[in-house]
């Protein structure tokens, strides 16, 4: 499974061909792909947060709490493994708007291989800085984007100017998801299980 990471990056089109000719099952694709890239965002903002911290404006630098942190750490990685299973199930129930009859199994891989870039950005954690978080995450974000486009056509079977529409949705539902997280996010802060600084 994890051997389709580099073919995603160095040649999407025919490596969404063999994904889909495959036809892993859920439990496969988390267990062989999803847990371990998931994990790097989670272990990288642990470790950045907690060892090399950061700061505003030049001043003080500025780390969580491992207590803090690890509880943050797990959280995140929950929820990411969460985020693969409910933008999936997402894009089985659209389907069905353009006669595409994927099992909910398949909408999932392709979910959690789309999600790869995502993972892999993760790794600009390691170094907890605005502008080094913002660059990753354009760059992750852009990349996911481009496999959905690329991918969903070939993965369902079903013309490219469908295959742009059907994107486009799953992409807005994606947003919607990324906001929802963030949300949830302030709310259990409020409810004390946020971030404990220290200098």
């Amino acid at each position: 499974m994890i051997n389709h990471v580099w073919g995603l990056f160095a040649h999407p089109g025919q490596e969404w061909r063999e994904i889909s000719n495959e036809r892993p099952t859920v439990s496969r694709l988390y267990f062989g792909h999803i847990l371990l890239l998931a994990a790097i965002p989670a272990i990288s903002a642990y470790i950045g947060t907690t060892q090399l911290g950061w700061s505003i404006a030049g001043g003080d630098t500025v780390r969580l709490t491992q207590a803090s942190a690890l509880p943050l750490a797990i959280l995140s990685y929950l929820t990411m493994l969460a985020g693969v299973a409910v933008m999936g199930s997402f894009i089985h129930w659209m389907a069905r708007t353009y006669n595409a009859n994927p099992s909910l199994s398949q909408c999932i891989v392709f979910a959690g291989y789309t999600a790869t870039p995502l993972f892999i950005g993760g790794l600009a954690a390691l170094y907890p800085q605005l502008w080094l978080a913002m660059l990753a995450g354009t760059a992750a974000v852009s990349y996911t984007a481009y496999l959905l486009y690329v991918g969903l056509p070939t993965f369902m079977a079903i013309p490219k100017a469908e295959g742009f529409m059907f994107s486009s949705s799953v992409l807005a539902a994606g947003l919607v998801v990324l906001v929802t997280i963030i949300a949830a996010s302030v709310i259990i802060w409020s409810l004390g299980i946020g971030p404990v600084y220290t200098s």
